[in-house]
């Protein structure tokens, strides 16, 4: 089971990020191009014992990468700016889809034309199906705290919630795309793109 959730866990990030929703919410009082180093924290709730080591190393590994385009440095602990928190939670749900089918009738021979003599052409009974499936996915959300070191407040907190994907092999690839759009609405844009 505890294998079954690491897989469909980080997959939040390792599937394609098309139907990624991400939300944020910040201190409006703060200003973050104040911020040049941070330090992490750690992963919250336990949330990185049901992932491995390297897929808990690609994700803090983006989010420094982001971090680092906004001109600030991951340092080690007690030296930060500020302190990054990471935590990932799932949520199993259902979904239901229905889909009919529909079976037309038939063309035949038969009595009624003109005024009900002659040959005249009718239509058979037909019939429909609908089959409703239901199915049960998974769906993950990443969560990154943002705290200001010295007064040890929340500051930011981006969150991105997805269906999870059970594809390994997007992994690599999709957890920087994953973090790239929570990151999107952090204050601090990237240095390349003023």
């Amino acid at each position: 089971m505890k294998n079954l959730s690491f897989l469909l866990l980080v997959a939040l990030v390792l599937s394609a990020c098309s139907g990624i929703k991400v939300v944020s919410d910040m201190d409006p009082s703060v200003n973050f191009n104040d911020h040049k180093t941070l330090e992490y924290y750690g992963w919250v709730e336990e949330s990185d014992q049901i992932m491995n080591r390297f897929d808990k190393e690609r994700i803090e590994n983006a989010f420094a990468s982001e971090f680092k385009s906004r001109g600030i440095e991951v340092v080690e602990q007690g030296q930060g700016d500020i302190v990054v928190a990471l935590y990932i939670v799932t949520e199993e749900k259902t979904q239901k889809s229905a889909s009919t089918t529909h079976h037309g009738g038939y063309g035949g021979y038969g009595y009624g034309g003109y005024y009900g003599y002659g040959p005249g052409w009718g239509w058979g009974g037909g019939h429909s199906t609908t089959t409703i499936s239901e199915y049960a996915y998974l769906e993950g959300t990443l969560v990154c705290s943002v705290f200001d070191k010295a007064t040890e407040q929340l500051i930011w907190e981006g969150i991105g919630t997805k269906t999870i994907s059970e594809d390994p092999k997007r992994r690599e690839r999709n957890i920087p795309e994953a973090v790239k759009r929570i990151m999107a609405q952090y204050p601090v844009k990237p240095l390349s793109s003023k």
